[in-house]
């Protein structure tokens, strides 16, 4: 029985899969805490889906597709951000005109152009095709971006709850604010070889809302994130083995069900707390 337990440890593309999973755990844990906290859900998702227009046009003129990937995500950023301080439009409001605008300009030009890449995988990623050089790429984009998420939590985390604040105690909060979309954008390319754009915004949103459930320090609750988002990625890889699912999918309905109990959790503390009081 143990021997039939651990045969999806036996096949190198369920390691590089399990590996894949751990490797983006860590910097897609971090930055959800942070776009928890600032309100920022909507823009994962809006560069999440903006991307598919800038992989399609990299393969097109034959540069790496994460240069093309990056390059759309910060595009639909910087516009998002343009349009909402120059109009009376809403940013939730651009947002969702935005990245539905590039997410069909991709689809668009993806049919136009005769290629043998594989839309699906592009939309919701091919863990069990994960190869050496997808496990450097994401492996350095998450040191890079865990690294600066780490160094500056507190400068990030003054400009989440009171940009004006931050800015009154000397932090360049232009600068953090066009990090953090930077790193939004280079998370996303890290995760498109694991999860897809279509399921990325789930390991950006999914664990900062589970930890933020949990836990009351932001501290803790970054070790809460990075835990769940490991945990889901690496149960839903090993599950999809024995349903005979997709890998991406089973994790992101494994961090819904973490979720649900997370919020069931605290909605049973917070009537215990009253009955009490």
């Amino acid at each position: 029985m143990s021997a039939d337990l651990l045969m999806p440890f036996q096949f190198p593309f369920m390691q590089n899969a399990f590996l894949i999973g751990l490797i983006v755990a860590v910097p897609t844990a971090l930055l959800s805490c942070f776009l928890v906290l600032k309100g920022w859900a909507l823009m994962g998702d809006a560069v999440s889906h903006a991307i598919l227009p800038g992989v399609v046009l990299a393969w097109i003129t034959g540069i790496p597709l994460i240069v093309g990937a990056f390059a759309a995500g910060m595009g639909c950023a910087l516009l998002t951000g343009f349009l909402a301080e120059n109009s009376r439009v809403k940013r939730d409001t651009v947002m969702g005109v935005v990245f539905s605008g590039m997410f069909g300009l991709g689809i668009v030009l993806y049919t136009q152009v005769n290629t043998n890449q594989h839309l699906d995988h592009i939309l919701f990623g091919n863990m069990l095709g994960v190869g050496g050089q997808d496990l450097w790429t994401a492996g350095a984009i998450s040191v890079a971006v865990s690294a600066v998420l780490l160094l500056k939590w507190r400068d990030f985390l003054l400009h989440a709850f009171d940009p004006a604040q931050a800015q009154a105690s000397g932090l360049p909060v232009r600068v953090l604010h066009y990090m953090l979309l930077a790193i939004l954008s280079l998370t996303v390319v890290a995760t498109l070889s694991a999860t897809g754009l279509i399921l990325a915004v789930a390991l950006l949103i999914a664990p900062g809302a589970i930890a933020f459930l949990t836990v009351r320090r932001f501290g803790a609750m970054l070790a809460v994130a990075v835990a769940a988002c490991a945990a889901s990625l690496v149960a839903g890889t090993y599950a999809s083995f024995w349903l005979d699912s997709a890998p991406a999918p089973t994790v992101v309905l494994i961090l819904t069900a973490l979720f649900v109990a997370a919020l069931a959790r605290r909605l049973i503390l917070t009537r215990h707390a009253s009955a009490h009081a």
